[in-house]
């Protein structure tokens, strides 16, 4: 069936409305703050083979990995109408423990097969591990949580009680994950009636050819973007700071070969995996990868399957881009994913530079804080990820205080934190002057600090605290991020980019987050030697 440019694109927008729907119905009754406040979670939906045909504007690192999840789901059980897939396994599609994911089969009226998937991915603040959060200093995958391969939640619509069970005794905060995990399916419900609703009006043979003629579209346009691009091997290089415990620096390496409107992404030369938590799997990396290709495009091109068939993805088996289990990978997710992105972006300004930005913090500054907290007579476990300063672009300068790359979650407001947990925040600012120095400066970090109203244990995955964001076209790098304890009396002590650490009530952890790199060499001012150079 031949789709029109008009009718694609209605088709395009009415897909993607349905997963923008089942992300505002996951945000509106999710239980904790981490979902509700901060949007950490993704929807999207998938062709009856498993492809990506629409996401929401969610989290790049969950929806460009989702896809393998799906395929694992599909793979694994036989779903039924009213089932409803849940897995986690890093190494079965997932990305870390904390990300669960929950696939819908959808079934037409008689259908026997199903016509599409209804997926979601939600950040659990606690399943279970060596440290509240779920986000410790670990050093394999079974410190770090309960893993679940492809399970069935739900079986005819019933939910399998046994399973429900077993999520909700390997956490410290039941009453959460049982709020968050029943969002997730309440989402997932209104994403299959929406879709059904749309096949009842086009018709199932007019939205599975919309689907089709998605993807292709964006072959299409991702072939054109590249095929702009002069033919030719783009190199580039970057560190992660450390490993946590003892490997340091972690080098990122990648060449890009374009030419005919193809590119392969090859990450040989990249460090073997560590002992510690930044490991990234192969669909993190994937993730990442799709994000940045759809980035090069001048175009909106739709954020589905056929972006990537033009791409071929190279990312060797054991190393720090491709683990393979035991490893740990907690930090791959949020840190690793980051600079990925940046390494990809280095080597895409050789081919393209009227379209990269310097690098942007290039790390999520992931905070977890969990104990028990004895006035409201519960355990609590709080997780945020803390913005930083984005890179300044060809003209214009980089955003202050923003979630940039493989992140996009909101703000905690510090009403919402202080309610909820025992933790007071003492310091929230800009963190005027990190930006790099350019033409075009690159945007300020935060500084955020928390005082512990209870005794807690503080889990931080943070990078760039060793390496410093880059400048491109001359601009100056972005200052390096820090993190310090600071006790009752105010006196600091500096902590390292990751750690463990218990506080005393009263106690205080503050994070400087990274500014962006600058674009472009920076006017000299007065007064300055280099005026005259």
């Amino acid at each position: 069936m031949k789709i029109d440019p008009v009718t694609l694109a209605v088709m395009n927008n009415r897909l993607g409305a349905i997963a923008e729907e089942m992300g505002v119905v996951l945000g509106q009754t999710g239980f904790s703050p981490n979902i509700k406040e901060r949007h950490d979670f993704s929807c999207a939906l998938f062709d009856g083979r498993g492809e990506l045909v629409a996401q929401a504007a969610h989290i790049p690192v969950h929806l460009g990995s989702t896809p393998l999840s799906v395929r694992a789901a599909i793979a694994r059980l036989e779903l039924a109408p009213g089932d409803v897939a849940m897995l986690n396994d890093p190494f079965a599609g997932g990305t870390h423990l904390p990300d669960v994911t929950l696939v819908a089969p959808i079934f037409l009226a008689g259908g026997r097969r199903p016509f599409a998937y209804a997926a979601n991915r939600a950040h659990h603040a606690d399943i279970g591990g060596m440290t509240p959060g779920s986000m410790a200093l670990s050093t394999e995958i079974y410190q770090e949580g309960l893993r679940l391969p492809p399970v069935k939640l739900m079986a005819g619509g019933r939910p399998v009680r046994d399973i429900f069970e077993l999520f909700y005794a390997n956490t410290r905060v039941r009453e959460e994950r049982e709020g968050d995990l029943r969002a997730q399916i309440a989402a997932l419900g209104v994403g299959s009636e929406r879709l059904r609703t749309l096949v009842a009006s086009a018709g199932p043979k007019a939205v599975s050819a919309a689907m089709d003629a998605l993807k292709d579209y964006a072959d299409r346009l991702m072939r054109a973007a590249l095929g702009r691009i002069k033919p030719g091997v783009y190199r580039a290089r970057d560190l992660m700071d450390d490993d946590g415990v003892g490997t340091g620096p972690i080098a990122i390496a990648v060449a890009i070969t374009i030419g005919g409107g193809r590119a392969i992404v090859d990450f040989t030369g990249t460090a073997a995996q560590v002992r510690g938590s930044v490991n990234a799997n192969y669909a993190i990396t994937l993730s990442a990868t799709f994000y940045v290709m759809k980035c090069l495009a001048a175009e909106a091109v739709p954020a589905n399957e056929g972006l990537m068939r033009p791409i071929t993805l190279i990312a060797p088996e054991g190393t720090i881009v491709n683990a393979l289990a035991p490893a740990a990978v907690a930090g791959g997710n949020v840190e690793t994913s980051q600079r990925i992105v940046d390494v990809l972006f280095r080597a895409l300004a050789g081919a393209a530079p009227e379209r990269i930005a310097a690098a942007s913090s290039g790390s999520m500054s992931n905070l977890t804080v969990g104990g028990y907290d004895s006035f409201r007579t519960r355990h609590f476990s709080y997780y945020e990820t803390i913005a930083g300063g984005a890179g300044a672009a060809p003209g214009e300068p980089g955003a202050s205080g923003i979630h940039t790359h493989m992140t996009n979650t909101l703000n905690t407001p510090i009403e919402a934190l202080e309610a909820y947990y025992p933790m007071r925040v003492t310091e929230y600012r800009l963190r005027r002057g990190s930006g790099g120095r350019g033409k075009f400066a690159g945007g300020d970090g935060l500084v955020r600090e928390l005082q512990c109203l209870a005794e807690a244990n503080v889990s931080l995955l943070t990078d760039r605290r060793v390496t410093a964001p880059w400048g491109l076209a001359g601009g100056g790098e972005g200052a390096r991020g820090a993190n310090w304890r600071v006790a009752k009396d105010g006196r600091r002590s500096k902590l390292p980019g990751k750690t463990n650490l218990q506080l005393a009530a009263g106690e205080r952890i503050r994070i400087e987050t990274p500014g962006g790199g600058g674009w472009g060499r920076a006017p000299a001012r007065s007064g300055d030697k280099s005026k005259s150079r």
